[in-house]
């Protein structure tokens, strides 16, 4: 009986993965041939079963961007670039959708120690970060056995340096992979979903009007009161927007 079940739970998920392929594929075709929101149905029959993929996200956005839906398009990009962060091509066409905003927003200039510390930060993601710092410590324990084992003086020295350095490597992969994180879940942001909305000081309709803002515009959501989102902009703006002009990564 436990195989049998065992062989069913199998044969389910080799049935989900076949599907969402072929539903991959479907969209795929579907875009070539200029059906974009067909396309797009079908990419998020996929997402609807659960399933992501950098690649998925970027069809996505694609898609979108072909509609000329500036915000989801942005939305979608910016998923991937989560999911693939030096991937070239998301990058570009995620830039070419920002172009296409309303919205010029100043960006407060990072110091040159806190662009470095991102420059290295962001070449992994958090997974990819932490598979390194493991990879590291393998081989840290590797080089200690050798060294250990190994009767040459040079060699001790090798193996003893190498080893060292490598876990070094390895810890700052962890420092890296924790700084991520707590980036990801401490800074929630969400893209401009509507045409035009307007930013309230307070989260309520009678509040003061402070700024307007427009589809495709990336913010910064710090806190939640009802149906309000209170949000910073990069230039260090923030009022209030009701939450279903947009919607968070």
């Amino acid at each position: 009986m436990k195989r049998i079940v065992e062989a069913l739970i199998f044969l389910s998920i080799t049935l989900g993965f076949s599907q969402d392929k072929e539903a991959f594929q479907r969209g795929n075709s579907l875009y070539n041939q200029e059906k974009y929101q067909e396309a797009i149905d079908a990419y998020k029959s996929i997402l609807d079963a659960g399933q992501e993929s950098a690649s998925l996200y970027y069809n996505l956005g694609n898609a979108n961007y072909k509609l000329s839906n500036i915000g989801p398009s942005i939305f979608y990009y910016e998923k991937a670039l989560a999911l693939s962060p030096n991937d070239e091509d998301i990058k570009n066409n995620l830039a070419f959708a920002q172009k296409a905003t309303i919205d010029a927003i100043d960006v407060i200039p990072d110091g040159f120690i806190s662009r470095t510390f991102k420059k290295f930060t962001n070449m992994l993601d958090f997974d990819n970060w932490a598979w390194f710092s493991v990879i590291c410590i393998i081989v840290f324990v590797l080089l200690f056995i050798l060294y250990y084992t190994t009767h040459s003086s040079l060699k001790k020295r090798i193996f003893f340096v190498g080893s060292w350095a490598i876990l070094i490597f390895g810890l700052f992969g962890v420092f890296f992979a924790f700084s991520q994180y707590n980036y990801i879940k401490n800074n929630q942001f969400a893209i401009i979903f509507a045409q035009e909305t307007t930013i309230k000081s307070e989260p309520n309709l009678r509040s003061e009007e402070v700024f307007e803002l427009h589809e495709g515009t990336k913010v910064l959501v710090t806190e939640t009161v009802n149906d309000w989102k209170k949000i910073k902009l990069a230039d260090g703006k923030i009022g209030w927007i009701p939450k279903t002009d947009l919607k968070e990564l």
